[in-house]
């Protein structure tokens, strides 16, 4: 009895987790006594439905779970009189760490979706980061972000890329309240702000059935996705009517798309050279999840100001979206518009970004960055949309060919 009580202690010393806790504990019952298929109960929902033997576990006089076995003999039944309180103090401990770091993960996750909140407003750009964050924080769910096309009323798979799934796919249409399936392991709710459904959250389980803490989990997080949607949405509708990216100072996208009809109607007209430059920071997505968004956001101010200084004063610059811009070079040809967009590669690799004072907690306090760029020159046969169209077909090739390189594009 005292080598097994020894063997155990060492064992429960050892678990970190329910998962490993479970696994040891299968192995020393199997080794140490004639049971088999051993496995521990805690939800309250199964404790009666195994009709194996069941021993209790017991936190201050009440059950918490079972030690359930195939037989329970003597000579087991005595050693778990001894040692089940052993057990059942290890397996509390262990759920009430997990249960506090799923807490902290959580307001970390809050906090991010937060950030974005108040530095973010494109949504192509902010609804990937916030589906990965819940994909990183619901590790045995399949999240779905689904947002609602104010032109037809219908909602749209904005998060992941595809969903094959029927039932899923005929809830988010026909939602007005939160809704949860009768296995227990889908859950939708719709995301309203202000009055307004922006779109459908939906968590899947791979496992188990969704429990009541994870659903509180998603409703405050569904309540958070949904005023930065709206927030996103009202800003989109004032840029509409603005010409100014506000972080970067560059042409937003709209403006930008009118310049690009401007200058290619006035080098077809004059028949003189026009090239467009698309560039793209490598692995931006990196530099927000490891370092913030805030030095994300330094990084492309910083990647701003560079490109501005090597432009002339004619040139025109806009921010595409997300990481990417727009370079429009009037009067110049591709061998002209390879060497800018050459020295403007160069200065950006060279350029060391001081984090220091935007995320004084991290070790890294300077960070170096490279881009990728795509260039075309327009030719007479081309529409408004070819020219930047061709040359991030370019930028395409770059940044699958080793990124921090040139491409042109001669169609």
């Amino acid at each position: 009895m005292l080598e097994r009580i020894e063997k155990l202690a060492k064992l429960l010393n050892e678990s970190y987790s329910e998962k490993s806790l479970y696994g040891s504990l299968e192995v020393f019952f199997n080794e140490n006594f004639t049971s088999n298929n051993f496995e521990i109960i805690t939800d309250e929902k199964h404790f009666n439905d195994n009709n194996r033997p069941k021993f209790p576990l017991y936190k201050h006089k009440k059950c918490i779970g079972y030690l359930v076995f195939d037989s329970i003999s003597e000579d087991l039944d005595s050693f778990l009189k001894v040692c089940s309180a052993f057990i059942s103090l290890k397996l509390q401990n262990i759920m009430l760490s997990e249960k506090m770091q799923k807490n902290i993960d959580f307001h970390d996750t809050m906090k991010n979706i937060a950030k974005i909140i108040e530095t973010q407003y494109e949504l192509h750009y902010i609804i990937p980061i916030i589906g990965e964050m819940l994909d990183k924080f619901f590790a045995d769910y399949l999240i779905y972000i689904f947002l609602r096309n104010e032109n037809t009323g219908t909602c749209e798979l904005s998060w992941p890329a595809l969903c094959r799934d029927d039932k899923i796919l005929k809830v988010v249409n026909n939602i007005h309240q939160s809704e949860l399936s009768e296995d227990e392991k889908m859950y939708a709710l719709p995301l309203v702000s202000e009055s307004k459904n922006v779109g459908v959250l939906v968590a899947k389980s791979t496992a188990g059935e969704i429990t009541l803490k994870d659903r509180d989990y998603l409703e405050q997080l569904s309540v958070q996705i949904a005023t930065t949607i709206n927030r996103a949405n009202v800003y989109a509708e004032i840029l509409k009517h603005a010409t100014l990216d506000a972080l970067t100072g560059f042409y937003n996208r709209h403006q930008l798309e009118e310049r690009i009809k401007q200058e290619v109607a006035n080098a077809k007209r004059q028949h003189a050279p026009l090239c467009g430059i698309m560039t793209d920071i490598d692995y931006f997505k990196s530099v927000n999840d490891t370092y913030g968004h805030a030095a994300g956001d330094l990084v492309l101010k910083t990647i701003a100001k560079v490109i501005r200084s090597q432009l002339r004063e004619y040139d025109i610059a806009g921010r595409y979206g997300g990481e990417e811009f727009s370079i429009l070079l009037p009067f110049t040809k591709i061998t002209e518009a390879e060497m800018v967009a050459e020295r403007l590669r160069q200065t950006v690799e060279d350029k060391i970004i001081d984090i220091s004072k935007i995320n004084p907690e991290t070790d890294t306090k300077s960070l170096k960055i490279t881009i990728s760029l795509g260039i075309y020159e327009i030719k007479e046969c081309d529409s408004d949309e070819d020219l930047m169209r061709k040359a991030d077909k370019a930028l395409y090739q770059a940044k699958n060919t080793g990124r921090n390189k040139v491409v042109i594009n001669n169609d």
